[in-house]
């Protein structure tokens, strides 16, 4: 099996469905990595802990964090069941970006973007990155979103472990649609 594939079945298991391999997310969404390899294993998705440690230095959006001990596991961002949150609340840039498809546009920029199945929104630190992350579903736009002025509004933002800047909801007075090229 591919690392890709791993990968997917470690966003679901560390994400959305624990329960599958007999996971229970612990504050912060941790887990134990020996518990998690069981788990797969009896799902018939037996992975070394070799491979688990190679997937998580590896992975190119950085979606997977180790304990420094390496006993625990999480995701960085992202799930859709509920865990304890252990971020910090920090003061974001001035300016953040979200990628989505251009057939949301109108809906966002009139009801703001909202976190709909996940803990948070998702927003990226560059252009760049959203306009990628946008792609994914669709005919790429970017919003620029005025992460400084909604921080002096009372609203509070989060940084993940892999970077990606996260918050509760985005009005839509906070947004402006990025000049693409």
């Amino acid at each position: 099996m591919d690392d890709k594939q791993h990968s997917k079945r470690l966003s679901l298991l560390l994400r959305h469905a624990p329960e599958k391999a007999g996971l229970t997310l612990g504050e912060g969404g941790w887990a134990e990595v020996s518990t998690l390899l069981a788990g797969m294993d009896t799902l018939g998705w037996s992975m070394s802990e070799e491979d688990l440690h190679r997937i998580v230095a590896t992975n190119d959006k950085k979606r997977f964090t180790l304990s420094e001990d390496g006993f625990l596991i999480r995701a960085a961002q992202g799930h859709s069941v509920e865990i304890a949150n252990d971020l910090v609340a920090i003061t974001p840039p001035v300016t953040l970006y979200h990628g989505t498809a251009e057939r949301f546009l109108d809906s966002i920029l009139a009801d703001g973007i909202q976190r709909m199945s996940r803990q948070h929104v998702h927003l990226s630190h560059d252009l760049e990155t959203a306009r990628k992350v946008g792609q994914r579903h669709g005919k790429p736009v970017v919003l620029i979103v005025e992460a400084g002025r909604m921080h002096a509004d009372g609203t509070d933002f989060y940084c993940a472990d892999n970077g990606v800047w996260l918050t509760g909801r985005v009005p839509p007075e906070y947004l402006t649609p990025a000049t693409q090229p």
